[in-house]
């Protein structure tokens, strides 16, 4: 079939394999855009999931973060999210180090961010009046026009017109286009090798997220409206977080390969203990964890004639913001969609932009962790920053360079060339210099204090 004959027409049937934030979003923008052009669509969303229930069955594996950007960026779109939605909002960060600990908060009130269930909660926890993330996301595609089919695929097939899906309760049907949002589910990414010739899988690493419950005045006590960050020196872990969430506190280590000697020695140090109630034993009050895989290099031709993937199938954000990656893959795949048309070639030209653009700020986010992993090793500069950071809390807020800088880091509410570039800047890089000095001339003088 020629080129200019794969578009979307009047009653094209349109797939979404996987109900998640980057499945939802496409449907979403589809169906508005496809109303503007007067076009009259069916789009079916393939879940197996239900969000709308807690523990496992429910939930995405997510830390469950939205920054205050992306959450305006979405209500420009329409796509409001309710009160119930939201189980925190997050006001500040709090930094620790082994050298000690430093609030940091955004440079603007409208920088806040907020934290949510990407299910209805954890395991074993009673359902109440608040709402899942991902659950709210499709009932807002449900009333645009969507149906939800509570199924997983297993079969896909190429015809001549048309891609025949097959699903595992006796569900079959042949449709225009396929949008893969499966995530990094690795069995249903190996269907799309099959439809998609040139497409290599995104290369993922291994974290750990898990649910820690605690009375809810203890969470209000210990951590407030904040979310607890550690940049500690301990192996495989680039960073880890604790974020709270009314009844529970949420964890998640970022890094490579995370396991369950990695998780305990986390758990153990001494910062991570302090942030608690005294004798706390954190293995105890885990209701729920597992070891999800992140995307750490983002796919290659994740698309073919009348295919295409998004989100996580595609590329993310590195160690973070998979949301807005998910929020940024669809919305040009759904443009591509309704105003190009949806061949390879289509896809490559208008869609492939997006990826490589995450991707190249990957690559600058790399070196950055780069940097904060030589932090991470050294006492002197782990004691610089602090100071630095420390010491700004005196200045004016939009005057707090490195707070900044670290605000963005931890909430991926900037690009990582922006926050680079910032890095760069002379008085940023001479302060910075000058506290390593001075950190270094303060172990000089402890030493000989001990000698």
């Amino acid at each position: 079939m020629e080129i200019n004959n794969l578009k979307i027409k009047d009653g094209s049937n349109i797939a979404i394999v996987g109900g998640g934030p980057s499945g939802s979003f496409f449907t979403y923008f589809t169906f508005e855009l496809a109303e503007q052009l007067d076009l009259h669509i069916n789009i079916d969303i393939i879940e197996g999931k239900d969000f709308n229930s807690c523990g496992p069955s429910g939930c995405n594996q997510c830390g469950g973060i939205v920054s205050e950007s992306l959450i305006q960026m979405l209500s420009g779109d329409g796509i409001i999210l309710p009160a119930e939605v939201i189980r925190q909002g997050i006001e500040s960060y709090t930094f620790h180090l082994e050298q000690g600990n430093v609030v940091i908060e955004a440079s603007a009130d409208e920088q806040k961010i907020a934290s949510m269930f990407r299910g209805l909660g954890p395991l074993g926890c009673i359902p109440d009046d608040r709402k899942s993330f991902d659950n709210h996301l499709m009932e807002l595609c449900a009333a645009k026009g969507a149906n939800i089919i509570r199924d997983r695929v297993i079969e896909m097939e190429r015809k001549k017109d048309g891609i025949i899906l097959r699903a595992k309760n006796n569900f079959e049907k042949e449709y225009d286009l396929v949008v893969g949002a499966v995530g990094l589910n690795k069995t249903t990414l190996e269907l799309f090798s099959d439809l998609c010739p040139s497409f290599i899988l995104p290369k993922t690493t291994r974290t750990f997220i898990c649910e820690i419950q605690i009375d809810e005045n203890q969470i209000n006590k210990y951590f407030g409206n904040s979310m607890h960050v550690f940049l500690l020196n301990l192996p495989n872990i680039k960073f880890g977080a604790l974020i709270p969430k009314a009844r529970y506190v949420t964890l998640v280590l970022l890094g490579a390969d995370i396991n369950t000697e990695i998780v305990a020695s986390f758990l153990e140090s001494e910062p991570v203990k302090k942030c608690f109630p005294p004798n706390t034993d954190l293995k105890s009050i885990i209701t729920c964890q597992c070891y999800p895989n992140i995307n750490i290099k983002g796919a290659k031709s994740a698309y073919a004639d009348r295919v295409v993937l998004i989100g996580d199938s595609s590329t993310s954000k590195l160690y973070k913001n998979g949301i807005g990656a998910a929020y940024l893959t669809a919305k040009a795949a759904a443009n591509t969609v309704l105003f190009q048309g949806i061949s390879s070639v289509h896809f490559k030209k208008h869609f492939q932009p997006t990826c490589n653009k995450l991707e190249k700020d990957n690559n600058i986010g790399k070196f950055i962790f780069k940097i904060t992993s030589s932090v991470q090793q050294s006492v002197i500069l782990k004691s610089a920053l602090l100071r630095m950071v420390v010491n700004e809390k005196q200045k004016e807020r939009y005057k707090r360079k490195m707070s900044s800088i670290l605000w963005d880091i931890f909430t991926g509410s900037a690009p990582y060339k922006n926050i680079f570039v910032r890095f760069l800047n002379p008085g940023t890089i001479f302060t910075f210099v000058w506290n390593t000095i001075g950190a270094m001339a303060r172990m000089v003088k402890y030493n000989k204090y001990e000698l």
